[in-house]
């Protein structure tokens, strides 16, 4: 096995780890590592999101079993974000990586800054705006899908914003990302073919592994250190590829 690989394992396992804690982060973890490793930006993106489709299976699974899921809210908020995430795939295995790129990285320290404001800043009590979940689903399945992660920071959060249960939204944004998640792999495999996407194995076998520990973790740790700790790593490895 090449030296990338265990790399990539490595990335898996302790972007799993991180997201098994906080619920949220593997994708960008995962995207900003792999970019910071030389992958072009839709390949990056293409391996996190085809490693996804275990996570999000065996996260949604478990949410639906302990009924956390809102089936209504899930059906207003799914088909928008496979929409917008296939838009987002397209768009960006279409244009040249190098092109993209400072976008991407872009992206990614805007939500390494959102991860960081929600550390200190418990979301709001609002009214709930049932007109907002279309629009929020499709704002979150294409930047999901160019920035290689995304999808729970922006629609957990802004879910939450709006009045929604906590718990609804988390489950169900978690059931409703399987769906999301499928739709960018098919476009990507589709746009870039199964030969640029083969290294994702290694993300899955260190996802894998450690599934279990960030079960355990959760329990441990404390969160609000562990997101500043989280947004500190996206920022500066995003920032320095514009230098």
């Amino acid at each position: 096995m090449s030296t990338d690989f265990f790399l990539f394992i490595v990335i898996g396992f302790c972007a799993q780890i991180i997201d098994g804690a906080l619920g949220m982060a593997f994708g960008v973890l995962s995207t900003t590592s792999l970019l910071t490793l030389g992958v072009p930006a839709a390949n990056a993106s293409a391996m996190t999101h085809v490693t996804e489709l275990f996570t999000t299976a065996a996260s949604g699974i478990s949410h639906a079993w302990h009924r956390n899921v809102d089936w209504k809210l899930v059906a207003r908020l799914a088909p928008a974000g496979m929409i917008g995430g296939a838009v987002g795939a397209f768009l960006l295995a279409s244009v040249d990586g190098k092109l993209i790129e400072p976008f991407v990285s872009a992206y990614l320290i805007v939500i390494g800054l959102l991860i960081f404001w929600k550390a200190f800043h418990p979301a709001p009590k609002r009214d709930v705006r049932d007109w907002m979940v279309p629009p929020v689903g499709v704002c979150g399945g294409v930047l999901d899908a160019i920035g290689g992660g995304g999808w729970g920071p922006i629609v957990t959060s802004s879910l939450v914003g709006r009045g929604h249960d906590p718990k609804r939204v988390i489950g169900s944004t978690n059931f409703t990302e399987f769906a999301v998640t499928l739709t960018i792999s098919i476009t990507f495999l589709l746009t870039l073919g199964w030969s640029e996407l083969g290294s994702a194995a290694g993300l899955i076998i260190g996802g894998v592994i450690a599934a279990p520990f960030g079960a355990i973790l959760v329990k441990r740790l404390r969160v609000k250190p562990l997101m500043v700790a989280v947004s500190i790593i996206i920022i500066a490895t995003s920032a320095i590829r514009f230098f």
